[in-house]
Formats: structure tokens, C-alpha cells, sequence
């Protein structure tokens, strides 16, 4: 199951290699390296001297500020992930009310919704702007930052769902020389190491970013455990003033049994009296889900003058996974399907997915560049991009082994199914040409237009069916906004946008299992305001009406896309140092998400099941002046009650979830060091984090209490 010999040996000759700086720059080249790093970052276009957190490139298609983007960007920095203490997605979108878990079961992908719409998991994530695939834990021992942008993101990213996009931007070469571990330990037995570093080489043009990253997973969850392995190169090089030219690779290796989620017993009652750890996973013939990825990104930019560049970047992502679950669903001795039996009891059935692949290719290349029409100023953008994707998978096992029951586990046998050949079972081929411009109206007012067109030629090969469909498609985005910023601190915008996204998949007891609906178009209203209280503290606030097709199976059996879904939110934040000791991050969520149109009374003006109406997170970290070096930060989490079916029969309560947290920055034997403690869910709450319809529903329930502590050196 696991490897953790081979995780040791990598960790350890990497910590070795942190003390190496010869091997990768002489001392005295080290000396230099700062003032020619300084002079070459004048000369590339996406340098800039804001802090990291109040700028992204998510919310249209360079660097830009906060402030000036007319729309609602959450940016989650290197120091947020270090501060807490986060080591996966889960963990940092915590702190984003407008963020919530969709399906998302430990040890499998990382899988979530924004605005109350569920990513697409091939779509709706990126790396420095291109697409990748979201299957499995996305890592982020090479991320310099998160970005996510909420609403719709036609203009922006083409192919996504409603809700955003969530960008991971990679960490670059470092003007000087950097050599940074981490350890951590927590309470159940998880081990992390991760080091850092970065530099220039003799020859200062070229410069480096090296992790490497091992992790033993012990779960709060008994029994979903395993480890993980992870390595990535970040190169630059500056070939002319002008030009500079971005290598980076990655290459992640996953094994951790998954836990699947409970469903309600007799199917009308939240199971009662079971433990946030319960593991329903957990048969002699249970294995890990075992996940191997792979990135290889390449980004060229080029300068003409001060005004114009050109820039290309393509990724290549590679994945493969084998996939095994001792499936609940069910209760074959009250014919309920779905809903586990009155005394807990559940079937059990053998799923296994083996040799599932997908190598996806994105590309994209613009020009940028600033010029006047008699009293306007421009800044231009057009471009092309392209997005190829292969998947391949086999006919699954998905067999009944017996019943076991969530009070008291039973072993069943393993089935004697085998799997079908892997073959080709999906083929898309995207192409699109955007074009964006952001003319300056007058001192105070910009107004931003753009287009993009999308070509989608796709193939799909229905495993379940034996069916083949072919289909070709093509959308007009349009997106345009209106910026006015009466003070040099405040904007106020005013945004219409429409996006396209890739039809949802029948899950595999639909009717129409694993056939996917066609792409269906969506559109957006959005109004904000924004405001600099001061250069290190920004507050936010927009309001949103986001309007799509609905997605379930009906009662028929199959998945349908019919009537209409209808989200209207209000947005409001706070981020930065609101005093010289207090840092401070505060989300908060209302939204009122309806059904309509299905011709279904049952469904009609119904909620959306797994949002809340209202969810709030806020996080403070306060410097302790008395002692040098000490902080101290403490969280608190709350969501309303959610409903768990279309028709809104079951709803789950809301809950709260605190956190408290320290930390000491210091120097042990002359190295700076930073000890970090932590305990999340101090009360020890239980409560049902996420509650997804998919599958027929099912419910997972948070984490308990969790103590972590670790230890970062920079040498």
C-alpha cells in the first residue's frame, strides 16, 4: 500500500541537497544575483511590486489589481498556506464563504462548488492559465499562489462551469538563494516533509525552483490512509532583455484507500449515532485509489517595446488512476435504492476502475498592447488557444458482494467481476479565438469588452451503452463591463458575461449511465464595489444573479437537463492588516439558489441541494507584541442548514467549526525557524460537511478534533 522507504530516501537526499547551494551557484555569483534579478524583472512584462494579494491574472489575461478587475477574486498566498498550516485544496478554499464541498470524499479528487454550481473537474481548473484536469489532489508544495475567480469565466477560460475557475499559479526562480524545510507531524499519525529552493546559477540568466514533497496520510477517517510522493522543477531563462523563456514540470504519485459517504436510513432519516471516523471502505480486499500525475508547462514572452508583448504557454498534463471502493449504496432487504436500512444496514458492491488515463494538451498564445484613438486609451488583447483531450477507461466492475451495516462493519466477499478492455472512451478537441479590449472612457471610467468563439468537435464512446456519439458545437461569449473609480481607492463595476460548459455525466445507475448531455450556455449579471481602506487592507462586496440549465435524473431514471437553475447572491469581504498587529480575512455568502421550469411540482421553487443560504469564514492572526516573534490566529466557520435532495424532503443542520492556532518565529543553532501548532474543529463538533446529491446522495461527515504542529527552517 504503501512506500515509505522510497518517500524517506527522495525527502532526505532533498534536505541534503538544501545545504548544497555550491552545487547549484558559487557564493560569490550569489552575491550579484539580486541586483541583475532586480534589473531583469524591469524588462518583464508580468513583474510588479504590489504584494501578491492584492493583484491576480484570473480575473481577465494579465497581472492586474485587485481593485481594478470588475469582478470577485479570492487570492490565497504562499504565507495564507504556510500560516495555516494548509496542505490541499480542501483546506484552503475553507477560507472563501462562496466555496463549498460537492462529492468531495477523502482520498479521492478534490471536488467543490462555487456560488452553489460544482466545478467541472476537466475544465474548470487551470496552472498559470491553462487548463488542467482536477481528478485527483492538485498539489501545492509548487503553488505561489491560489487564485480563484467566481461567476462565470466564458471570456477568460472558455469551457468552465458557472460557478469560476480556480488558478494555481507556480512558484519561479528566486532572485537569491533559497534553501526552506518543512516537517509536520499530526495527531493521528500523518508525517509531511517538504523542501524548498531557488536561485540563479553563476550565469544569472538562468535561475531554478526545485520541491519535493513526502507525505505518510494517516485520515481522520480510520482506515482511509496512504502516502504520497511529489517532485516539480520550475527553470527560467532570460534569453534578451526582451525575451524570457518558463520551463516547469511536476510529478505526483497518490495511494489512499477513499471513504465513501452514508446515505439516509430508510431513506427519510439522517443517520444518527455514528462517528465522524467511521470508515465504510473497509473490507480485507479494500485497496488504495492509486493516482499518478504529470505536468510539463513551457510559457515564452516576448517584449517589442514598452507596449506591446507576445506570450505562449502550453501544458501537457498527464494522468492515470486505479480505482477501487467497496461501494455502499442501498438496501436490497427493504428494496430502497437509494437508502441504507432502518438498522443501519447497507449493500455492499465491488467497484474497480483500473487503468483510467487521460492526457489532455492546452495551448494558448496572445498579443497585448497599449495604444490611444484620439482621446481613448487601450489595452488590447486577442488570442488563440486550443484543448485536446484522451481519455481512456474500461468497462468497470461495479458488482453486489453482501451487506455489511455502519454500526457494526461485517466482511463480505470480493465479486469475481472483471473489467473490460481500456479503450478510447472520450476525444474533445477545443479551439477558440478571444479578442478583449479595455478602453479608458475618460480618467474615471473603463469600459472592458471582450469575445471569445469556442469550437468543440467531441467524441464520446458510452462504456455502459456500447454506443458511440459525435457532436460539434460552437459559442459566442460575450463579456463586458463597466469600471468607475470616482477615488484613486475605490472602484464600482457593473458586469454582463455568458460562459459555455461541457454537459453533465449520467451517473452509472441512470438510465443514460455515463452519457454525457451536451454543452448548454449560461449567463451573468454582477455588480461590485471595492475599496483600498488602506494599501494593506481591501474590502469587497458584489451582487450576482447567475442563470443555467438544470441538471438531475428525473423520475424516470435518466439524467435530463430541464428547466432552469437560478442563483442570486451577495458577496462581501475584508483581507489585509487591518492594524500594524492584526491580519485579518472575513467571507461572507447570502444566496438564494432556486429550481424552476423542471415541470415537476415536487422540484419547482425548490433550493438547490448541498448550498447553504448563508455561510460566513473568518480568520485573524494577531502579532504578540510582548513576545517577539509570537502570533497567535484563530477561525470560525459557519454554514446553514443545506438541503441533501432536489426536492428538499431531508435537510441537514447548520453548524460551527472553530479553529486556534500559534505561531513562533526564532532562531535555533543561528537558522530561522517558524514552530506552528494548530487544533481544528476544537469543540469537536460533529456535522455533515457535505451532502451531494450525485450517486443518488450521499452524506460525509467533517472532521473531528485534528492537532497538527510543525517546524519550517530557512537557511
Amino acid at each position: 500500500m504503501s512506500t515509505p522507504n522510497l518517500s524517506v530516501s527522495v525527502l532526505t537526499l532533498a534536505i541534503l541537497h538544501a545545504f548544497a547551494a555550491p552545487a547549484f551557484a558559487a557564493n560569490d555569483a550569489a552575491e550579484t544575483a539580486a541586483p541583475q534579478a532586480q534589473s531583469m524583472a524591469e524588462v518583464v512584462v508580468t513583474a510588479s511590486k504590489a504584494p501578491a494579494a492584492k493583484r491576480a491574472s484570473v480575473g481577465g489575461f494579465s497581472d492586474a489589481p485587485l481593485l481594478q478587475t470588475p469582478a470577485s477574486v479570492t487570492v490565497i498566498s504562499q504565507k495564507d498556506m504556510q500560516d495555516l498550516q494548509i496542505r490541499n485544496l480542501s483546506d484552503a478554499v475553507k477560507l472563501d464563504a462562496s466555496i463549498n464541498d460537492a462529492y468531495n470524499a477523502v482520498g479521492y479528487a478534490e471536488q467543490f462548488s462555487i456560488r452553489g454550481f460544482k466545478l467541472d473537474n476537466n475544465s474548470s481548473y487551470r496552472k498559470d492559465g491553462v487548463a488542467i484536469p482536477g481528478d485527483t489532489q492538485i498539489p501545492l508544495e509548487n503553488k505561489e499562489r491560489i487564485e480563484v475567480l467566481k461567476g462565470l469565466a466564458g471570456l477568460q477560460a472558455g469551457v468552465a462551469a458557472p460557478g469560476g475557475v480556480i488558478d494555481f499559479i507556480v512558484k519561479r526562480p528566486t532572485a537569491a538563494p533559497l534553501r526552506s524545510v518543512t516537517v509536520e507531524t499530526r495527531e493521528r499519525g500523518t508525517l509531511y516533509g517538504a523542501v524548498d529552493l531557488g536561485g540563479r546559477l553563476e550565469d544569472t540568466r538562468f535561475g531554478y525552483r526545485v520541491n519535493v514533497a513526502a507525505e505518510r496520510l494517516r485520515s481522520y477517517i480510520k482506515g482511509a490512509d496512504g502516502n504520497r510522493k511529489f517532485i516539480s522543477g520550475a527553470f527560467d531563462w532570460q534569453i534578451s532583455p526582451q525575451a524570457l523563456l518558463q520551463l516547469d514540470a511536476d510529478y505526483q504519485d497518490k495511494a489512499q484507500a477513499t471513504a465513501p459517504g452514508f446515505q439516509l436510513l430508510n431513506n427519510t432519516t439522517l443517520p444518527t449515532g455514528i462517528s465522524a471516523d467511521a470508515m465504510l471502505n473497509l473490507q480485507p480486499w479494500t485497496r488504495p485509489v492509486e493516482t499518478v500525475t504529470s505536468n510539463i508547462g513551457l510559457r515564452f514572452q516576448y517584449a517589442f517595446n514598452d507596449d506591446w508583448r507576445a506570450t505562449l504557454s502550453a501544458n501537457q498534463h498527464s494522468f492515470k488512476r486505479d480505482d477501487y471502493t467497496a461501494f455502499p449504496y442501498g438496501c436490497s432487504a427493504q428494496d430502497l435504492y437509494p437508502g441504507f436500512c432502518g438498522n443501519g444496514d447497507y449493500d455492499v458492491y465491488d467497484y474497480r476502475s483500473l487503468g483510467e488515463t487521460k492526457k489532455p494538451l492546452s495551448a494558448q498564445a496572445m498579443i497585448q498592447g497599449k495604444f490611444a484613438t484620439g482621446s481613448l486609451r487601450h489595452e488590447f488583447t486577442a488570442g488563440v488557444s486550443t484543448f485536446r483531450r484522451k481519455d481512456r477507461a474500461g468497462l468497470y466492475v461495479y458488482d453486489w458482494a453482501g451487506v455489511s451495516n455502519i454500526y457494526h462493519p461485517q466482511i463480505v466477499d470480493m465479486s469475481t467481476g472483471v473489467q473490460g478492455p481500456v479503450r478510447l472512451v472520450r476525444k474533445d478537441t477545443e479551439n477558440s479565438v478571444f479578442v478583449q479590449d479595455i478602453v479608458s472612457l475618460a480618467p474615471s471610467w473603463k469600459l472592458h469588452g471582450g469575445l471569445r468563439h469556442i469550437d468543440v468537435d467531441g467524441y464520446q464512446y458510452v462504456l455502459k451503452a456500447d454506443k458511440e456519439i459525435r457532436a460539434k458545437h460552437d459559442f459566442l461569449l460575450p463579456n463586458v463591463s463597466l469600471v468607475y473609480t470616482p477615488l484613486d481607492n475605490i472602484s464600482v463595476y457593473a458586469a454582463y458575461s455568458q460562459g459555455m460548459e461541457h454537459g453533465g455525466t449520467a451517473d452509472r445507475k441512470a438510465m443514460n449511465a455515463n452519457e454525457e448531455l451536451t454543452p448548454s450556455r449560461s449567463k451573468q449579471i454582477e455588480l461590485g464595489a471595492k475599496m483600498d481602506v488602506t494599501p494593506d487592507f481591501m474590502v469587497a462586496a458584489s451582487l450576482f444573479q447567475i442563470r443555467k440549465g438544470l441538471e438531475f435524473q428525473n423520475t424516470a431514471g435518466y439524467f435530463v437537463r430541464e428547466g432552469q437553475a437560478q442563483h442570486r447572491g451577495l458577496e462581501l469581504s475584508a483581507q489585509g492588516k487591518a492594524t500594524s498587529n492584526l491580519s485579518l480575512g472575513a467571507s461572507v455568502t447570502a444566496l438564494n439558489s432556486q429550481q424552476s421550469g423542471t415541470g415537476n411540482a415536487d422540484l419547482d421553487g425548490k433550493r438547490v441541494p448541498n448550498v447553504p443560504a448563508f455561510k460566513a469564514a473568518v480568520h485573524a492572526d494577531y502579532a504578540v507584541q510582548q513576545v517577539a516573534g509570537l502570533s497567535v490566529n484563530g477561525s470560525w466557520e459557519f454554514a446553514g442548514k443545506k438541503a441533501f435532495e432536489y426536492n428538499n424532503t431531508t435537510f441537514v443542520p447548520s453548524y460551527n467549526v472553530f479553529n486556534l492556532g500559534a505561531a513562533w518565529a526564532t532562531r535555533i543553532a543561528g537558522t530561522r525557524t517558524v514552530l506552528r501548532a494548530s487544533v481544528n474543529n476544537v469543540a469537536d463538533k460533529f456535522y455533515w460537511r457535505d451532502v451531494t446529491p450525485e450517486s443518488d446522495g450521499y452524506l460525509y461527515p467533517g472532521a473531528s478534533r485534528t492537532f497538527k504542529v510543525s517546524a519550517q527552517f530557512d537557511f
